[in-house]
């Protein structure tokens, strides 16, 4: 794998509507994809979507890309073999030619509506289940697998640690790695008394991130939101710039914009979206030239 440290966009239908009205390319390096988008349902007789086949070519001829998942339910209790991560993601991403695979640490149920921002209970036991399918999948995946800490309304019971606890202690076991979400941090130290972020990012192994997510939310009826809508808040650029310096195995930084995909709040897309996006992969590209960490020695 290349030292060098890409900035990347995930490309999604609300960036698909702003790049011809000026969203501009030459300021990133990577395409990333959500994988959900571009697989056939699990009882298909296709893997790829032929519909979204001729998307995914048309993205890849202009960057190189970078697979994510959202529901690749490999946390759940359902046979491994059997989770849409084996049966559709795997072959996603090497039809991507992707570096890696990265999914976020949700509970797995066939079900997506009841994934989304279902934490895992950050527990002992929890951290050493998990980690035997996550091994088992990369193992598989012959990728390496990135764990993406999750934004969350509440805390799973039966958690006994600190979520950067739970995630260090699987990953050690596992010998996965991790794509950071610094909102994630961010809305959760937002949203819960206590949670510190700088606490987070000392406790996690910087030297198992291999890609960041940056974004912007909404602050919405008491509770602030990682909706993907608005620029990047002051504090995730501190933290950007404290993780880029120590992280010594980072490939890429990935900004998210979504928008009304994620929103209960209307917030319609136009033009006035599109220097936010720039400026913010702009601002990506001066965090990471001017704090870059030595690169890992080969390993």
């Amino acid at each position: 794998m290349s030292d060098q440290v890409g900035i990347g966009l995930q490309v999604n239908p609300t960036v698909l509507e702003l790049q011809p009205q000026g969203v501009d390319p030459s300021l990133y390096d990577y395409a990333e994809l959500l994988c959900d988008q571009f697989t056939g349902p699990l009882d298909a007789g296709f893997v790829l979507d032929p519909v979204m086949r001729p998307l995914l070519d048309e993205v890849a001829a202009r960057h190189p890309l970078i697979a994510h998942g959202n529901y690749g339910n490999e946390f759940g209790f359902e046979p491994l073999d059997e989770t849409p991560g084996v049966l559709r993601h795997i072959a996603a991403a090497h039809a991507m030619k992707s570096p890696w695979y990265a999914d976020h640490m949700f509970f797995g149920f066939q079900a997506p509506s009841y994934v989304w921002s279902s934490p895992l209970p950050f527990s002992r036991a929890e951290a050493e289940r998990v980690a035997g399918r996550a091994a088992a999948l990369q193992d598989r995946l012959k990728l390496p697998l990135l764990h993406e800490n999750a934004f969350y309304y509440a805390r799973m019971p039966g958690s006994e640690l600190a979520e950067a606890e739970f995630i260090a202690a699987m990953v050690e076991k596992a010998q996965t790695h991790l794509l950071l979400d610094l909102h994630n941090i961010y809305s959760n130290s937002k949203n819960f008394e206590g949670y510190d972020p700088w606490t987070f990012l000392r406790t996690v192994p910087l030297d198992r991130v291999l890609e960041i997510h940056i974004a912007g939310g909404q602050q919405s009826d008491g509770w602030y939101h990682d909706f993907h809508s608005y620029p990047v808040p002051e504090p995730v650029w501190e933290m950007l710039a404290y993780v880029v310096a120590r992280a010594r195995n980072l490939r890429a930084i990935v900004l998210e914009v979504q928008g009304p995909a994620h929103s209960h709040v209307s917030r319609p897309v136009d033009p006035s979206w599109v220097p936010m996006i720039n400026g913010d992969l702009r601002r990506a590209r001066a965090v990471l030239n001017e704090n870059r960490a030595p690169a890992a020695s080969a390993r």
